[in-house]
């Protein structure tokens, strides 16, 4: 469980976060949803660590941001890396033994080619794929959907569902409801830097009318 608490977040004197509230549990797949430029990434990157911010966020790990794998809206890759070290990479980051890559390759991506010149459904994929590999027990994906192809989208989603079997946290944001909807046990409409609306899988259609008529 995650708990995060008056969470406050300003880019000089631009307020995008102001005192957010949000709970976080374990075996759940919970849905971020609001318009662009609302915080969702902001908010994502402040869970994760990378973001400075006022408030707290407290969680039953000794180091939250160590049992964290993000992944971002458009992943960034290192120059003469190959999909195979950049894997590699994620393993020595956190002391982990190197599984077995071609068993890991679950998109059969060409983990022998440099991964800055993969498409950006591919470099989703990589990122994803090391991630998955440090065994997280919290999951942030920022639009993991997007320019990924549809074979790949119910591949995700699997992906997800798994996840939540297993215990895990997966936090998920997507401009897609009904892709949200499918999978996740709640979603929460970020607005006016707070949580304006939350729904579970029984007012899903009150929260998605609403969104539409925003």
């Amino acid at each position: 469980m995650i708990e995060i608490s008056n969470l406050s977040k300003s880019y000089g004197k631009s307020k995008v976060l102001g005192n957010l509230n949000l709970s976080l549990p374990s075996g759940k797949i919970i849905g971020i949803v609001g318009a662009n430029g609302a915080g969702k990434s902001t908010l994502f990157k402040c869970i994760h660590g990378t973001e400075t911010f006022e408030g707290s966020i407290t969680s039953e790990f000794e180091n939250l941001r160590t049992k964290i794998g993000m992944l971002e809206t458009n992943p960034i890759m290192l120059s003469m890396i190959t999909g195979e070290e950049y894997l590699i990479l994620h393993c020595n980051a956190r002391k982990l033994p190197v599984p077995d890559l071609k068993d890991m390759n679950m998109f059969d991506l060409p983990l022998k080619k440099f991964a800055s010149n993969y498409s950006t459904g591919m470099k989703k994929k990589l990122a994803l794929t090391a991630i998955l590999i440090q065994n997280n027990e919290v999951f942030i994906l920022d639009e993991p959907f997007n320019g990924v192809d549809l074979q790949s989208n119910l591949k995700l989603k699997s992906t997800f569902l798994k996840l939540r079997e297993e215990g895990k946290t997966v936090l998920i944001s997507s401009h897609i409801f009904s892709t949200l909807s499918e999978i996740c046990d709640e979603i929460h409409l970020i607005q006016n830097g707070g949580i304006c609306m939350s729904a579970d899988k029984s007012t899903f259609g009150e929260l998605e009318a609403v969104l539409a008529g925003s």
